[in-house]
């Protein structure tokens, strides 16, 4: 059973950066696409970014889009996202989750994703 640990979240100011990992256990990611997914009390979980088990391909969410990156290390078995200029809309919960790569890109939905991290928080505050 794959098992999926986030780490890296923290309290940053405006601006700053943070970068998140996603290290898997109990298999290998090689097989896997990786979501980024963050959710606020109260909201929908949204999908920020996902990376095929290739890292061929890569998508991001609108308000995401110049600001994160997404990679991977798969001789490590963990996934990075790099959160740069932070904002405090992107205070939340970050979760990383899995899904078998049967398909030759990755997707935003959460619909799909099999296994599940326990999240890292992650608030934007000055």
């Amino acid at each position: 059973q794959l098992q999926l640990v986030e780490s890296g979240g923290g309290l940053v100011q405006p601006g700053g950066s943070l970068r998140l990992s996603c290290a898997a256990s109990g298999g290998t990611l090689n097989y896997y696409h990786i979501g980024w997914f963050r959710q606020v009390p109260g909201k929908e979980r949204e999908g920020v970014s996902c990376i095929t088990s290739s890292s061929a391909y890569t998508n991001f969410t609108d308000s995401v889009k110049g600001r994160f990156t997404v990679s991977r290390d798969n001789a490590k078995n963990t996934v990075y996202l790099q959160m740069n200029s932070l904002k405090p809309e992107d205070t939340a919960v970050y979760y990383c989750a899995a899904r078998y790569n049967t398909m030759w890109y990755c997707q935003l939905r959460k619909d799909g994703y099999d296994f599940w991290g326990q999240g890292t928080q992650v608030t934007v505050s000055s």
